[in-house]
C-alpha cells in the first residue's frame, strides 16, 4: 500500500480555498474511485489522466485499486484543475518522482490526452488567496495560466508546458531541471476610449457624464432614438482615471473565474454591456457551483445596460442591493458565494415606446397610458438609486451641424482626477460610497444652503436615501469646483439631474 499526497485549490466564488489530493495505491480489484464531492469534470480525470500517462511513456498502475480523495470533503470540485494533481498523485504513489519536492508546490492543471497541460480558469484567484493565506508553497501552472498567476506579486509560479516537464523536475536529486519561472505579460498600454469631443451638442448630458465620473454615480439618461445616449456611455471610460494595482487585480481575478480575462489588458476598466434579453442570473450571477454575472465582470469598470425598460423587470429588481452594498452574495441550497460587485452603472432608454415623446423633430404616437407603463417598468425603488437622470433631446440637423466640438476626454479626464483625489484625501472614498457619518462630517451645509435642501426634500417627496443621495452629488460638484464646502449652486443643480422620470 502507499499513499501521496498533492496540493491543489478549488474555486468558491472569488475565495480559492485549499484542496488536499490524496491518492491511495492498494491490492484489490483494478479501478480509480474518486471521492470528496466531484463533479462529472472531475470525475471524467480517470480517463484523461490514465490516457496523459500512458502516452508520456509513464507507468500506470492498471493491477492496483487507486482511490482519490479530494479533501476537504463537503467543498464542491469543478473543472479539469485537477487533472495535474492527481496524475502526479498517482506518480508518487507508484514512487515514480521525489514526494518530499511535491510537497514544495500546488498545482493546478487540465491534461490533454497526450499530456499537454491546458490552461485553467480563475489561475489569478489562486494566487491571491495564496498571498491572502501566507502559504509558503510555490505554484505550478499551466503556461498560460501562470503568465496570469505571475501578475501576484511576492509568489513563485512556475510554468510548465507537458506532464513530462513536471515529472522531470521533480524526480530526486538537485540535477533534475527546474521549471522555469513564469512571468507576467506587459500591459499593452493606454487604453484607447472614443473621445468625448466627438459628441456634438448634448452639453447636459456632457456636465452629468463628468460629474457621475468624478463622485462614481450612478447615471441614466433619457431620450429619442439617434441623440447620442450610447455614443456618450462608449465615451464614458475615457473619463476615469487609472485603476490602481489593488483595483486592478481584483477585478481581473473575477474576470479570471470566468475565463475572460486578458493579461495585456489587465490595468484597464471593463466595459460591459450585456444585451437586453439577459436574464437575471446573467446580470447578478448564478450556476451551481456559482459563477459570477455582469455586474460582478464590471466590478471596477462600468456596467451600460441601454435599452433600460425591455431588460426582464426581475433581473432589474436584482441591481437593487449590489449598487448600494457594492457586492453580491449567491445563495443555494447547499453553500453561499460572494461576489464582488462595485461597478459603475450606466443606462439608457427611450421616453416611450415609439422612442420620439418630446421631439420637437416627430411626433409621438404613444397614448399617455402606454408612456405610463412602458416608464413603469423601471420600478421606483431602482429610480431611487440612481444617483443622476439627465434627458438626452433631439438636436435638429442644422443646429447638429453649427454646434462647435467639445472638450477633449483627456481635458474633462484632468478635472475628474483632481476631484477624485480631493475626495481620496477627505474621506478616502468617492463620493458615492459615502456612508451616514462620512455625509455628516464632510456634507455640512450652511443655514441657507440647509434652508434650501429642505425645502426641496419637502416639496418633491424625497424619501431618505434621495435625501442623502442628492447631498452626495452636490458634494461631487463641489468637489470639481474646488469648493470646501457645498453651496445653494451645487445642491441647485444636484436637484435638476434627481428626477427626469415620473415614479411609477
Amino acid at each position: 500500500m502507499s499513499l501521496a499526497v498533492i496540493h491543489s485549490r478549488a474555486l468558491d466564488g472569488l475565495a480559492a480555498p485549499e484542496v488536499t489530493v490524496e491518492v491511495h495505491i492498494a491490492n484489490g480489484l483494478p479501478s480509480v474511485t474518486l471521492v470528496g464531492l466531484a463533479d462529472t469534470e472531475v470525475k471524467e480525470a480517470r480517463e484523461r489522466v490514465r490516457a496523459a500517462l500512458l502516452h508520456s511513456g509513464l507507468e500506470f498502475p492498471h493491477n492496483k485499486r487507486i482511490t482519490v480523495n479530494l479533501a476537504p470533503a463537503d467543498l464542491p470540485k469543478e473543472s479539469g484543475r485537477f487533472d495535474l494533481p492527481i496524475a502526479l498523485g498517482i506518480l508518487a504513489a507508484s514512487d515514480q518522482v521525489d514526494r518530499r519536492k511535491l510537497a514544495r508546490f500546488e498545482f493546478a492543471g487540465e491534461l490533454s490526452l497526450a499530456g499537454d497541460l491546458r490552461p485553467v480558469r480563475g489561475a489569478l484567484a489562486m494566487a491571491l488567496a495564496s498571498r491572502r493565506q501566507g502559504s509558503p508553497r510555490a505554484f505550478v501552472l499551466p503556461l498560460a495560466s501562470a503568465c496570469e498567476a505571475a501578475l501576484v506579486d511576492g509568489l513563485a509560479i512556475h510554468s510548465a508546458t507537458h506532464l513530462l516537464d513536471v515529472v522531470q523536475s521533480m524526480q530526486p536529486g538537485e540535477e533534475a531541471p527546474a521549471l522555469p519561472f513564469a512571468r507576467a505579460a506587459p500591459p499593452s498600454g493606454a487604453p484607447v476610449w472614443p473621445d468625448l469631443r466627438e459628441v456634438r451638442g448634448q452639453s447636459t448630458a456632457k456636465r452629468a457624464l463628468e460629474i457621475a465620473a468624478a463622485g462614481g454615480h450612478s447615471l441614466l439618461m433619457v431620450g429619442p432614438p439617434g441623440t447620442g445616449k450610447s455614443m456618450l456611455a462608449q465615451r464614458f471610460a475615457g473619463l476615469l482615471p487609472p485603476l490602481s494595482e489593488a483595483q486592478a487585480l481584483e477585478s481581473a481575478a473575477v474576470l479570471s473565474l470566468a475565463g475572460a480575462f486578458d493579461p495585456r489588458r489587465w490595468t484597464q476598466r471593463v466595459l460591459r454591456s450585456p444585451h437586453h434579453s439577459a436574464s437575471a442570473a446573467a446580470l447578478v450571477g448564478g450556476g451551481s457551483p456559482p459563477r459570477p454575472g455582469e455586474i460582478s465582470l464590471a466590478h471596477e469598470g462600468i456596467l451600460f445596460l441601454d435599452e433600460l425598460p425591455e431588460f426582464p423587470r426581475v433581473a432589474l429588481e436584482a441591481l437593487r442591493e449590489p449598487i448600494e452594498t457594492g457586492r453580491i452574495v449567491i445563495s443555494r441550497a447547499a453553500r453561499q458565494a460572494e461576489f464582488p460587485a462595485r461597478f459603475q452603472l450606466i443606462a439608457a432608454m427611450n421616453p416611450c415606446p415609439c422612442g420620439q415623446q418630446g421631439n420637437p423633430l416627430r411626433a409621438c404616437r404613444c397614448t399617455p397610458e402606454a408612456i405610463a407603463r412602458y416608464q413603469g417598468r423601471i420600478s421606483g425603488p431602482l429610480l431611487d438609486r440612481i444617483d443622476l437622470q439627465v434627458e438626452v433631446p433631439a438636436v435638429a440637423p442644422e443646429l447638429l451641424a453649427a454646434a462647435p466640438d467639445g472638450e477633449y476626454s483627456a481635458v474633462v479626464a484632468e478635472r475628474v482626477a483632481a476631484a477624485q483625489r480631493r475626495q481620496r484625501d477627505r474621506q478616502g472614498c468617492l463620493n458615492a460610497a459615502m456612508g451616514g457619518d462620512d455625509i455628516a462630517r464632510h456634507g455640512v451645509l450652511d443655514a441657507a444652503a440647509s434652508a434650501f435642501l429642505q425645502n426641496a426634500a419637502s416639496r418633491l417627496g424625497w424619501s431618505a436615501r434621495s435625501f442623502h443621495r442628492v447631498l452626495r452629488v452636490a458634494r461631487s460638484i463641489a468637489d470639481l469646483d474646488g469648493a470646501p464646502a457645498v453651496q445653494v449652486s451645487h445642491l441647485a443643480e444636484a436637484i435638476q439631474y434627481r428626477r427626469v422620470l415620473a415614479p411609477p
